[in-house]
């Protein structure tokens, strides 16, 4: 592929100043520079922008250049020209090192400390999330249960480190970073990077751990006894500190959590903190009052109906819900009372019914609306 001009690779004209020429390599370098650019062809432009300023800043090399163009350093090259050449092994980033000085230079900050620190830095262990299932009665007044997960740990065979012992790295000599000195346009300048051979850590483990394989870490199960507090409900979800996974570089181990579904009742409804119950009654409960027994978590309560009591009516039992685990204030039960209507009749208990309906009749005519009357229509509207 043919080269571009170099002048207008760094876009200025041919009699640009040495200034203006590093104004530009340093404007078109940030712009491009992989670090901060993630186009497709952002790290060709810059080795291309590199390369140009490498030759274009060098006066000798940029009057050779003016003269004779890209094939001056071919040629030389090619007859074996060390001075200004490129040949195959022409490195873009010769005097600066890797993308990273270079971001480091311009941008005041240093990728290899970063990188350094992000691998010797203590980071916590991931989150372990597991689900568990409560009886009503447990979700209710509260249980402990011992559970079992897994998760990693600390290898314990070799206390982490991955081997029988550890020895300082033989490349960085246990300081993690391998340094170096380069010399480029703005002066001798020191970076230090990562030592591949150790990650950072500055050792290396002695004769690997035949139970972690090196790692310093393995999969273990674990049991634990939690303890679920009263009036929890499904979709609640426990957190257990520094029972997760353990963290890297001795940094603290992840949390727990557990997410919990707790079954329904037989019998009563779960709303919140409060239950609901119904409860069927007969119309002369009703009418004349009484005094019925309803299940609780707690066990049969007595409630009262007071007489002329309209069917579908609720009823309440105070406290005798659910705690709430946020705030500890206890909920209600709520009894709602439904009619039962007879579905087969004795002869007597006929008997005594149409005299009902007779006494309605004349009750209807001294005032409409009582309570015989609403049970009546209750009861035919159910007979049909």
């Amino acid at each position: 592929m043919t080269k571009r001009d170099y002048y207008e690779v760094l876009g200025v004209n041919r009699n640009a100043s040495a200034e203006e020429l590093k104004s530009a390599f340093r404007s078109l370098a940030r712009k491009y520079h992989p670090d901060m650019n993630k186009e497709p062809d952002a790290e060709e432009k810059f080795k291309e922008i590199n390369e140009a300023y490498q030759v274009l800043s060098d006066s000798g090399k940029r009057a050779t250049y003016d003269r004779f163009g890209h094939a001056a350093f071919d040629s030389r090259a090619q007859a074996g020209y060390g001075g200004g050449g490129f040949g195959q092994d022409f490195d873009p980033f010769g005097d600066f090192g890797s993308f990273g000085d270079i971001f480091d230079m311009f941008f005041g900050s240093s990728t290899g400390s970063r990188r350094r620190e992000s691998a010797s830095h203590q980071t916590k262990g991931a989150s372990v999330n597991i689900d568990i299932t409560l009886e009503f009665e447990e979700a209710a007044f509260g249980v402990e249960k011992e559970i079992e997960y897994s998760r990693v740990e600390i290898c314990k065979e070799c206390q982490g480190v991955g081997g029988k012992k550890k020895v300082a790295c033989p490349h960085c000599r246990g300081t993690g970073e391998i340094k170096h000195t380069q010399t480029s346009i703005f002066g001798s300048i020191v970076t230090s990077r990562i030592c591949n051979f150790c990650s950072g850590k500055g050792y290396v483990a002695e004769d690997t751990c035949q139970k972690c394989h090196g790692s310093g870490k393995v999969k273990t199960a674990r049991k634990l006894k939690l303890k679920f507090p009263a009036g929890v409900d499904s979709g609640y979800r426990l957190r257990v500190s520094g029972e997760g996974e353990a963290g890297e570089n001795d940094g603290p181990a992840g949390d727990l959590y557990v997410s919990i579904t707790v079954k329904p009742h037989k019998i009563l409804e779960r709303k919140g903190k409060n239950l609901f119950f119904d409860a069927e009654v007969t119309y002369t409960q009703l009418v004349l009052g009484d005094e019925i027994e309803v299940p609780t978590i707690q066990g049969m309560e007595k409630i009262k109906i007071s007489p002329g009591t309209d069917p579908h009516a609720v009823l309440k039992l105070r406290g005798k819900g659910l705690v709430d685990p946020s705030n500890g204030s206890r909920g209600d039960q709520f009894v709602q009372l439904k009619l039962r209507i007879p579905r087969r009749l004795t002869g007597e208990y006929k008997k005594l019914m149409e005299q009902l309906a007779e006494l309605e009749g004349q009750e209807k005519n001294k005032k409409t609306g009582g309570i015989f009357e609403r049970i009546k229509e209750a009861f035919t509207s159910a007979e049909g």
